[in-house]
């Protein structure tokens, strides 16, 4: 049965965990790492809407900064100062924490689990907001250290990949409950400017740059230029029409393995029109060396973030995600997923994740969001009700006619 939401309930309308999770004996204490950024800021923000129960710690290296905003989430907060970079400082972080949180990102380019090792070393339970294919299944690779030492974790956890991951694996399992053997599911994601998100995202975005794009065809892996191959997509009501262009997203490898896709892509754009162009520009004429360089990249994202952030100013930060599934007998579903501000939404996407751990549903081990073990699939409703708290639009198991703004002839002249 498909789920529609025009819009959905304030967050304290699932703000306790259902009856029949597990909740923890004591006060659960969060460690969430990057907590004085835009990401983390907002995670833990959503913990406090969501669970105000939880002792939630606001992990950074700027002092003044974490206190200030630790004060502000209430009496269960404080700050840790913590370098992620760190080993020794991080396991120390984690002595008595229950979840450690990673949203220090960008994970581009990096080449140690490091805070991952340390949650396995303390046994904590782990999850990250990862956005990058290479560092997701190097974190895969520590799956069985992870289940010896019975440790919950889950890698990119977060809006898109993590939400939309839950998505798919909602619109495949719907699909082969009735007989339908899913053929095709692609990926499409929205948002306006960086999305309010900052200077990482737009680090992540020209890190992607330089990155072949590795889709599925029919069961084949193939490699295709960033940025390129566009296609025009109805977001539905609130965005309409946006042209995306394919990015090397963790999901598209994940979903092909785990959920059996043969088809798997994803595509990204943002607004305005003009940005779109400039990351093409970038792909085709900046040296692929450059794009793979996190130092200049770094610079390049210092250079042009004024300039940036007064045009999000106007752009907004809206954020959209439209999952389509196609299969063999015809059946064509997909998921929706509209905010206006990512800012917030990626805080309760991420909480959503957080929540899932804490309650006892993912067992020991490294789970992508869509493998049972980590979010098992009678517990991914109540994760996306979580998710979907302040939404414009959440659609879920529809056809797409019912969403698109454009209306289509069926036959005769009738229009639905």
């Amino acid at each position: 049965m498909g789920i529609v939401r025009a819009c959905a309930p304030p967050a304290a309308a699932v703000a306790a965990p259902s009856a029949q999770t597990n909740k923890p004996s004591r006060t659960a204490r969060v460690l969430v790492l990057g907590g004085t950024g835009r990401v983390g800021g907002s995670t833990a923000t959503a913990l406090s809407m969501l669970r105000p129960d939880l002792n939630i710690l606001v992990g950074g290296r700027n002092r003044e900064k974490g206190e200030s905003f630790a004060a502000k989430l209430g009496e269960q907060s404080e700050f840790v100062q913590v370098d992620t970079r760190n080993a020794s400082m991080l396991e120390k972080a984690l002595q008595g924490v229950d979840l450690v949180i990673h949203t220090a990102g960008p994970f581009q380019r990096v080449e140690e689990c490091t805070v991952l090792q340390a949650a396995i070393s303390t046994k904590t339970a782990y999850i990250d907001v990862c956005d990058d294919t290479d560092y997701s299944w190097r974190a895969k690779d520590f799956h069985e250290q992870a289940k010896a030492a019975g440790v919950p974790a889950i890698t990119t956890a977060g809006i898109y990949p993590g939400v939309s991951n839950v998505m798919a694996a909602e619109l495949v399992h719907a699909a082969r409950s009735e007989n339908g053997e899913p053929e095709r599911l692609r990926f499409f994601y929205y948002t306006a400017g960086t999305g309010g998100a900052g200077p990482t995202i737009l680090a992540t975005s020209f890190l992607l740059l330089g990155e072949d794009v590795i889709a599925y065809n029919k069961g084949e892996e193939i490699k295709l230029k960033p940025y390129s191959g566009a296609l025009n997509i109805d977001f539905g009501k609130g965005v309409r029409k946006k042209d995306v262009y394919l990015l090397n997203l963790p999901e598209v490898k994940s979903a092909f393995k785990i959920l059996g896709v043969p088809t798997v892509s994803a595509r990204f754009g943002t607004a305005p029109f003009f940005w779109n162009w400039g990351m093409q520009a970038f792909a085709n004429f900046l040296p692929v060396e450059f794009l793979r360089d996190k130092n200049k990249v770094q610079k390049l994202v210092e250079s042009v973030d004024p300039l940036v952030r007064a045009v999000d100013g106007i752009a907004g930060e809206r954020v959209s995600m439209r999952v389509d599934l196609e299969c063999s007998n015809g059946r064509s579903t997909i998921g929706l997923f509209t905010h206006k501000k990512l800012s917030v939404s990626v805080g309760f996407a991420t909480a959503a994740f957080a929540l899932a751990v804490l309650e006892g549903n993912t067992q020991p081990g490294v789970w992508f969001p869509e493998e049972p073990e980590g979010i098992p699939t009678e517990a991914r409703k109540l994760l996306l009700e979580r998710a979907s708290q302040g939404t414009c639009n959440f659609v879920m198991n529809k056809p797409s006619w019912m969403v698109e703004t454009d209306p289509k002839e069926i036959i005769l002249g009738i229009y639905v």
